[in-house]
């Protein structure tokens, strides 16, 4: 380059130094040097200009070429993405609908164990139910048994009394010792019946609201996995969605 511009120096001063053409502007210029300056300049460019000014003339096919590759690419990606979003849309439907399907079989289960426990809850109420009644008779038919036999152990007891005059009395006071014993012990036994049937009935009512409770917070938990918002499947309008409508 430094040769370039030592030429071009040259030349400057050659046309600087020609002599001048009357009444004009022009010169008159040694023809051998001004050509032997320009070979010297043509020589001295370096080779990277004839590639330059190659690229230069390629200019608007590398632009076409380069707009084709950048279609050609941006046609393949958009192909790619909606690949691949068919693909994932296709992953997620498969997803929603095993998830619906493992939601729906839960709850079904959870349905028929509900079912079951309550069936078994009312089962035992009415075994716990009948066993008390049959109890309750049971003692209430002892306790009438016991106050007759009293009642008639006193009849008898005060008609052999009457029969002596000289203890009439007596008589009279143990007859009525014996009807009030009779009578405090039939109060005693139809208590002891009461109470016996409140226990079990108690023990039922227990049994029972700890069943319904386990059963509302395994609906409730299964629950709360769905939406904040949404009203889940199967429930009908109305319900708790708790073990306490199966009751009704």
């Amino acid at each position: 380059m430094y040769r370039v511009f030592e030429s071009l120096d040259a030349l400057v001063t050659v046309v600087e130094e020609a002599r001048g053409v009357p009444m004009t502007s022009n010169c008159v210029v040694p023809r051998g040097d001004v050509l032997e300056l320009l070979d010297d300049v043509r020589e001295a460019l370096p080779g990277e200009l004839d590639d330059a000014q190659d690229v230069l003339d390629r200019r608007d096919e590398l632009v076409d070429e380069a707009a084709q590759e950048a279609e050609q690419t941006r046609s393949g990606a958009q192909a790619d993405a909606a690949e691949m979003l068919a693909e994932a849309r296709a992953e997620a439907e498969r997803m929603v609908g095993e998830a619906r399907a493992e939601a729906e079989q839960t709850l079904a289960q959870a349905r028929h164990d509900a079912e079951r426990a309550v069936t078994e809850g009312r089962r035992q109420y009415t075994e716990l139910t009948d066993r008390a009644q049959a109890d309750a008779d049971r003692l209430a038919h002892a306790g009438r048994a016991a106050h007759d036999r009293y009642i008639a152990d006193g009849q008898a007891e005060q008609a052999r009394l009457v029969s002596q005059t000289e203890v009439v009395q007596a008589a009279h006071a143990e007859a009525a010792r014996l009807v009030d014993g009779a009578e405090r012990e039939v109060d005693r036994l139809r208590r002891e019946c009461d109470n016996y049937v409140d226990a079990k009935l108690a023990e039922f009512e227990d049994a029972l609201g700890k069943a319904l409770r386990t059963i509302s917070r395994g609906r409730t938990q299964m629950w709360r996995g769905g939406s904040p918002n949404s009203v889940p499947a199967g429930i009908p309008n109305g319900r708790s969605g708790t073990g306490m409508d199966l009751i009704d």
